[in-house]
């Protein structure tokens, strides 16, 4: 499971939260983040509150793959193989993604190698068939 880090601070008037320079997206319970098969939308999303399953369909019955917390990527396969989603992804609760675009991604893993050496683990684990 790949965690990742991003500076935070609040408003100077309190309501919600400023994430970096990136904008967040909000999902409630079992609303659907993406579909498999679903075109990716050239970004990755970093889990910053609540739960997400990834769920796979294999023999024609939906599987939970794997659960995804705060700090977690996800849509980062689909990302880099530039393709659509190879999985489903459902907020378990009420869920705030940050959406990276591939270039910050990109950029992102260019400068820190601790989280590059988490993203081949990941990738890997995945390629294995070890979500």
């Amino acid at each position: 499971m790949m965690r990742a880090a991003v500076d935070e601070s609040t408003n100077p008037a309190g309501e919600g939260k400023q994430i970096a320079d990136l904008p967040t997206e909000t999902f409630a319970a079992g609303e659907v983040i993406f579909q498999e098969g679903d075109e990716s939308k050239s970004e990755a999303y970093l889990v910053h509150e609540g739960e997400v399953e990834v769920r796979r369909r294999v023999d024609g019955e939906e599987r939970v793959l794997n659960t995804l917390a705060k700090g977690d990527l996800l849509g980062e396969v689909a990302l880099f193989r530039d393709g659509p989603h190879s999985v489903t992804a459902v907020a378990v609760d009420r869920v705030t993604l940050i959406p990276i675009p591939a270039d910050r991604l990109e950029n992102m893993v260019l400068t820190n190698p601790s989280l590059a050496i988490e993203l081949i683990r990941q990738l890997a684990r995945m390629a294995a068939g070890k979500v």
